[in-house]
C-alpha cells in the first residue's frame, strides 16, 4: 500500500449524513464512533484551511423512484430536526452544508461545483451508511473525477457483511482505503 499524502489545498472532507434522523443502529462501528471518528477529521481539516462538507439529506423532500423496496417514511412529514446535523458531528461556522434529496451526494447537488470552484481534487469520505449515502457518493465521485480516500473507522454499515463486503470488494478498485489515524497523519 503506498503511503497517503494529502495536500490540504486541494482535499476536502465531506461528511455523509450524520444528522438527527438516521434511524439505524449501524455496524462494525456505533453512530457515535463513526461521528467522534468524523468530528477529529473535520477538526484537523479545519485547522489545516482546508473544506469540510457536511452532506445531509431531506427526509420530506426525498426523491420518490420506482422501485421495488421503496423507503418507508410513515404518512406524516418528519419534523425538520430530524434532518439537520447532529450537534455531536461538530459543525462549524465556515462548513459547507450541502442537502441531497438521494442516496449520493453529488447527484442533484452543487457539490460538484463547490470543490472544483475551491481547487479540490481529493476527497476523504466518511459517513453512515457505508452502502447507502457513502458508495453512492464515491461511486458519483469518481465518475467525476475525484481522488478518494474513504475511512473505513469513520463509516458504518445496516450491517457488518455489507460494511466488510464495500471495504474489501469495491472501494480498494475505486479509492483508497484507510483509517482516521492514517488520514490524520498523511494532513499532517
Amino acid at each position: 500500500m503506498v503511503e497517503l499524502q494529502l495536500n490540504p489545498q486541494k482535499t476536502a472532507l465531506v461528511l455523509i449524513d450524520l444528522q438527527n434522523a438516521i434511524g439505524m443502529n449501524p455496524v462494525p462501528h456505533t453512530a457515535a464512533q463513526v461521528v467522534e471518528n468524523s468530528k477529529k477529521l473535520a477538526d484537523a481539516f479545519r485547522g489545516k484551511g482546508a473544506p469540510v462538507v457536511y452532506v445531509r439529506v431531506d427526509m420530506n423532500d426525498f426523491m420518490n423512484l420506482p422501485v421495488d423496496q421503496p423507503h418507508n417514511r410513515g404518512d406524516k412529514p418528519l419534523p425538520a430536526i430530524a434532518s439537520e446535523i447532529a450537534p455531536a458531528a461538530g459543525f462549524q461556522p465556515g462548513d459547507i452544508l450541502v442537502t441531497k434529496r438521494h442516496w449520493g451526494a453529488f447527484a442533484g447537488t452543487d457539490l460538484e461545483q463547490q470543490l472544483k470552484s475551491r481547487g479540490i481534487d481529493t476527497v476523504v469520505l466518511t459517513g453512515i451508511s457505508t452502502n447507502v449515502g457513502v458508495e453512492s457518493t464515491a461511486r458519483q465521485g469518481t465518475g467525476l473525477g475525484f481522488a478518494l480516500v474513504l475511512v473505513e473507522d469513520a463509516c458504518s454499515a445496516q450491517s457488518a457483511e455489507h460494511h466488510r463486503f464495500a471495504f474489501e470488494n469495491i472501494f480498494p478498485r475505486l479509492t483508497r482505503v484507510r483509517t482516521t489515524e492514517e488520514v490524520l497523519a498523511a494532513l499532517a
